[in-house]
């Protein structure tokens, strides 16, 4: 019974690091598309996000098998408990990044310089997500910190680009709704690490048995 269970834990790490891997893809996909302006990649964002949408529900339901049919102990029970917070925050982070996808159709492929500034910042967040679902797995503590930690460096990029766009208002007060579009954008990537955070929260309670809120 025990070894059945074990490789339905294995599975469910399996499908962590699968829709991890499509919520990096979905970061990377926005950011390329902005930066290049390239409309065809941007819609390819509501794909990735349909499938990160599937794996939630495929994630939740292999849970909840465990949760009913197995008889976990503690350890185990918190990895599960933590397994389904995470893959909320993992679906938010798609939808985020769809959301970006659509303001970049919505801008019809422009791109400037204050766009490649955000694709520095995407690049931290795509890191924050790796490393969050690599702490997961390894049941890493470290990792996890390291993790939390990395927001301050994100938070940094924003403010970069915040007073990036202001500059770009005072230099060229037509391109406003322009600039208000790339703040929104920046947010959207700023939100993103704030989720990347709450998964490694999540991990440091599945090894310890302990949650920031605590």
């Amino acid at each position: 019974m025990r070894s059945r269970f074990d490789e339905q834990l294995a599975m469910l790490n399996h499908e962590m690091i699968e829709m991890g891997a499509m919520c990096e893809k979905a970061i990377a996909q926005a950011s390329k598309a902005l930066t290049e302006g390239d409309l065809a990649l941007a819609k390819e964002v509501t794909a990735t996000a349909g499938g990160i949408d599937q794996m939630e529900r495929d994630i939740e339901n292999r849970c909840m098998k465990l949760l009913l049919q197995q008889q976990p102990v503690a350890r185990d029970l918190r990895q599960i408990s933590a397994a389904l917070k995470m893959v909320t925050d993992m679906e938010r982070i798609g939808d985020q990044a769809e959301e970006i996808a659509e303001i970049i159709l919505f801008l019809g492929g422009r791109t400037m310089e204050p766009c490649g500034q955000i694709d520095d910042m995407a690049q931290a967040t795509i890191k924050m997500v790796t490393e969050s679902i690599d702490a997961f797995v390894k049941k890493s503590v470290e990792t996890a910190q390291s993790v939390i930690d990395q927001d301050d460096i994100v938070d940094g990029y924003f403010i970069k680009m915040k007073n990036a766009i202001i500059q770009l208002i005072a230099e060229n007060q037509e391109d406003g709704e322009f600039a208000l579009d790339l703040l929104m954008i920046s947010k959207y990537f700023e939100r993103i690490g704030d989720h990347a955070v709450n998964v490694a929260e999540w991990v440091i309670y599945s090894v310890t048995g302990v949650h920031k809120e605590e």
